[in-house]
């Protein structure tokens, strides 16, 4: 769709650029917009969803055994990626592998202290997520903040040339390959609206309430990033707040979608250090 053909609203916010974001990440959110899937079919599958979401919520809870299937889980959601959901929000999910590992690797580098094993989470293709995985994606996040340990706020500034940008990897979009087939239209919300009760069903009780609970680690992201480049203002930029604070699945659509524009505000931020640096 045309910009022209949007509501006078979704044409105002292609020209807000109020946050860092990259154009690219704007212009893929509103084609996702675009879809008519989103507006008409999504509110039910949310609903009917969000249903199945809080029942197996629930069944894991109970105290019976507990089990998982990491890798009938990735198979399920690749074929349903590959096959189902827009080329968009395809193309968002890859991106945010791609800048949440910038921001961690850039973090490890920066910290001051011996940094951990980098994350090398940067798949290209629907394929590559079968072992760059989603389940994984949770689990190095938490490896990082534990390998770091106690975080010590920089007694001083570091100089904007000493900073280590040598694992960063500047997002290229022709590198990414999703071919378009006709049968992908189900936009990136009610996609997830599916993909949160396979998470839910196929991990662990104690898997599940980490994975959705990570995304609270948001505001300790901020808060360590905002300190090591002396940008207070980065650690307002995170929605989902207080990791000491578990939460259950309520509200997980909103939480999930609000941590991927957190990861591309930052990652801009951030990408943008780097250039004038370079």
């Amino acid at each position: 769709m045309k910009n022209s053909q949007r509501s006078a609203y979704l044409q105002a916010l292609q020209y807000d650029n109020s946050f860092p974001i990259d154009k690219v990440a704007v212009e893929l959110w509103l084609r996702d917009l675009d879809n008519p899937f989103r507006w008409s079919v999504r509110p039910l599958l949310q609903l009917v969803f969000s249903l199945f979401l809080h029942l197996t919520w629930f069944l894991k809870r109970l105290p019976l055994p507990q089990f998982s299937a990491h890798t009938t889980l990735q198979k399920l959601i690749c074929w349903f990626c590959k096959h189902f959901v827009s080329k968009e929000a395809n193309l968002l999910i890859l991106r945010h592998y791609a800048t949440e590992s910038n921001l961690l690797n850039f973090l490890a580098l920066n910290s001051g202290k011996p940094p951990p094993e980098l994350l090398r989470l940067y798949p290209k293709t629907i394929a590559d997520m079968r072992e760059h995985s989603f389940v994984k994606h949770d689990q190095e996040l938490f490896r990082v903040f534990k390998e770091l340990g106690y975080w010590e706020k920089p007694s001083k500034t570091p100089d904007a040339q000493a900073l280590d940008w040598s694992a960063w990897q500047d997002i290229d979009m022709q590198s990414f390959d999703v071919p378009k087939r006709w049968t992908q239209v189900i936009d990136f919300e009610s996609a997830h609206a599916l993909f949160m009760c396979l998470f839910c069903l196929l991990l662990t009780r104690d898997e599940y309430r980490d994975a959705i609970n990570g995304f609270n680690l948001d505001q300790s992201i901020a808060l360590r990033l905002s300190e090591i480049v002396d940008q207070p203002h980065l650690a307002e930029m995170a929605y989902n707040k207080f990791p000491l604070y578990l939460v259950g699945p309520w509200n997980l659509s909103q939480r999930f979608l609000m941590h991927g524009f957190f990861t591309e505000y930052l990652h801009a931020a951030l990408a943008t250090l780097k250039a004038r640096q370079y």
